[in-house]
């Protein structure tokens, strides 16, 4: 004689009216934060979440003065102020416009779903490579990307195309990753450089003539040379800081050789970076003192950006010293640069611009076929150097 179980009789029932079937299909549904954070395997899933401010590091959250629109944290609390209990997502290219917190602070506190892959951002639970947004009770976000196109003029800035290798990672894993895929490129002569720099540097408004960095000055292309009033080949990662000079490599690399003033560049000098000093003649808005150099406001993420592109660069692997960060000024001709809190907050202020991003993509399709990462990808600042 067959006996019922009257548990099971009332489940079979409710799934006879679609009840219980409803139940079991909701775990289909978007991940809570709680959830993603205990599941960073790198599976693509889409997570529901309030958006409680911009990550710009490991364990700090902003929730006004955004400075990009890079990032955004998601918490199940819409007032939730403890990092630990957000998620960081990454915001592509395609979608910063429409879900950065710089260009769209009022999403604080909206309920959003975002569909990316669960892998640390900003060295913590992350989101990355994420491929669709929407506002939660919208239609859900694809569990693919079905609608970003890429031409042959988009430069390749996300993590499934040239950086691919280091998508998801961070610490010294993406600092290694990183130096395997930009130290494949072209190498030129330090007189290649000069006619380079008249295109990489090129001013938008005169082709005639390039922008010097720290001057900001527009100055005709002929006047390059060591006399008054020229312009000359400035390292901005100084090249007696590990004594490479102009050797073919770190001495002629384009991505921290810039245009100036003999005079400016001479005041420069070797320099550190810090804040503060007196002013810079014949460089509006730039300032030095005995042991550091301010740039002028505009650039300031461009300096920062060329020093973290070189410190990861070159690794002491190629026949030239160790390049890295610290904190101190006077750092002389020992291989490194400093300030990097300074630095740092530099790059956060000033955000890549459509001039340096150019500048970027002319120097990997025409000269030495490489990037600098930390243009494409500013939140990678944070998490080599958290």
């Amino acid at each position: 004689m067959v006996r019922w179980n009257p548990l099971a009789l009332v489940i079979g029932l409710l799934a006879a009216v679609g009840l219980y079937g409803a139940t079991a299909a909701s775990a289909e549904g978007p991940l809570t934060v709680a959830q993603a954070i205990g599941q960073q395997d790198g599976t693509a899933k889409t997570v529901r979440g309030y958006v409680v401010g911009q990550p710009t590091a490991t364990n700090t959250v902003v929730t006004s003065n955004y400075p990009s629109d890079y990032a955004l944290a998601l918490s199940d609390a819409a007032g939730a102020t403890n990092p630990p209990s957000m998620i960081y997502v990454q915001i592509p290219s395609a979608f910063r416009a429409s879900w950065g917190m710089k260009s769209n602070p009022s999403l604080l506190g909206k309920q959003i779903d975002v569909t990316g892959t669960l892998s640390a951002y900003f060295s913590h639970p992350g989101l990355t490579s994420s491929t669709a947004f929407a506002f939660a009770g919208t239609t859900p976000p694809p569990t693919t990307s079905t609608t970003t196109t890429t031409t042959t003029t988009t430069p390749p800035s996300s993590c499934e195309a040239y950086y691919t290798t280091a998508c998801g990672k961070s610490g010294a894993t993406l600092k290694s990753a990183l130096n395997t895929i930009i130290s494949k490129q072209t190498k030129l002569s330090y007189e290649q450089v000069w006619d380079a720099l008249k295109v990489t540097d090129q001013d938008p408004n005169n082709s005639s003539n390039v922008i010097l960095l720290y001057s900001g000055i527009s100055r005709a292309k002929s006047l390059n040379g060591g006399g008054n009033d020229n312009w000359n080949r400035e390292h901005v990662w100084a090249k007696s800081h590990g004594d490479f000079g102009t050797a073919t490599g770190p001495g002629t690399d384009l991505h921290h050789l810039r245009p100036e003033d003999v005079n400016v560049n001479a005041t420069r000098g070797n320099l550190d970076f810090d804040i503060g000093g007196s002013a810079v003649p014949e460089a509006s808005g730039s300032f030095y003192d005995g042991d550091s150099f301010e740039p002028r406001k505009a650039v300031k993420g461009d300096v920062a950006r060329m020093i973290f592109y070189m410190a990861v660069r070159y690794e002491g692997t190629d026949g030239f010293a160790n390049l890295e960060l610290n904190n101190s000024v006077n750092n002389g001709t020992a291989p490194y640069m400093g300030k990097l809190s300074v630095l740092k907050q530099w790059s956060l202020e000033d955000p890549p611009d459509a001039f340096e991003k150019n500048r970027n993509n002319v120097i990997d399709t025409s000269y030495q076929h490489n990037r600098n990462p930390f243009i494409d990808h500013p939140e990678w600042v944070a998490a080599i150097w958290p």
